[in-house]
């Protein structure tokens, strides 16, 4: 996620990288030309477009915008939830980190090692690489990861290494990490609809091609700035909320601290 501080002016106008225009530069391209070839017709025959009424965009225009908002709502709250997740891992492996402080140096060692190893298997599992940073081959998954930590706090408690409470606090912290793998793996696994989304793509789609058409004929080459305006408006949070239905990607916005 690209992070900023409060834009100004100059920001908002020329700001290019963590912005979504290259994503959606090439559709605008796409609209600005439709529209010119939109004007000359309109230009060249006058009554050719004169029977398109702007009335009918208003009604899709609002409708258009009222379901768009509904789809960034869900993926923005897919995003934050994947923060909040993501957040909860930090904190239950510092708080782990802390309580295995009173360890030997040995196996201290081995449960920091292996928390880190947890986070960068899930990492990679999230992001569908298929491999993990820095983890070793006996540790090959979350789940092994996670076990091994349980076997070898099961086993200082076993040689009076830890007591009774302290065992239940550090299986307390491995069973929120389990809780925050699952809520990430549910996230990642569980996109929104299909349809839901194809018949918004299609919509916006629609919409923004044939808007020049009932435009053209009374504005004329000014047409070009509301059209190219509403586009990047729609063509622009569409291509957000595809960044934000999978937070773990590697996208702009998708979750900084994974990386």
């Amino acid at each position: 996620m690209i992070v900023r501080p409060k834009p100004g002016l100059k920001d908002i106008l020329f700001t290019i990288n963590g912005s979504i225009l290259p994503r959606v530069g090439a559709k605008l391209v796409t609209i600005a030309i439709i529209t010119m070839l939109a004007i000359v017709c309109a230009q060249l025959r006058p009554g050719m477009l004169a029977q398109i009424s702007g009335v009918p965009f208003t009604l899709i225009g609002i409708a258009l915008s009222v379901f768009m908002s509904f789809r960034n709502n869900a993926c923005y709250d897919r995003w934050w939830e994947g923060r909040k997740l993501w957040g909860q891992l930090i904190i239950s492996c510092r708080a782990f980190a802390r309580q295995a402080s009173a360890l030997a140096e040995p196996d201290r060692r081995f449960m920091l090692t292996a928390l880190s190893e947890f986070a960068a298997s899930l990492a990679a599992s999230l992001r569908g690489t298929g491999k993990m940073v820095g983890a070793e081959e006996r540790l090959n998954s979350t789940d092994l990861v996670l076990q091994g930590i349980g076997r070898r706090c099961l086993a200082l408690m076993a040689a009076d290494a830890i007591n009774p409470v302290h065992y239940s606090v550090l299986e307390g912290q491995l069973t929120l990490l389990s809780q925050v793998q699952g809520g990430c793996e549910r996230i990642a696994n569980t996109p929104v609809p299909f349809a839901y989304s194809l018949l918004l793509h299609r919509t916006a789609y629609t919409f923004c091609l044939t808007l020049p058409f009932a435009l053209a004929g009374n504005l004329g080459w000014w047409t070009l700035l509301p059209v190219l305006l509403v586009s990047y408006t729609f063509f622009g949070l569409d291509a957000l909320s595809d960044q934000l239905e999978d937070p773990f990607g590697v996208e702009p916005n998708d979750l900084r601290s994974m990386r």
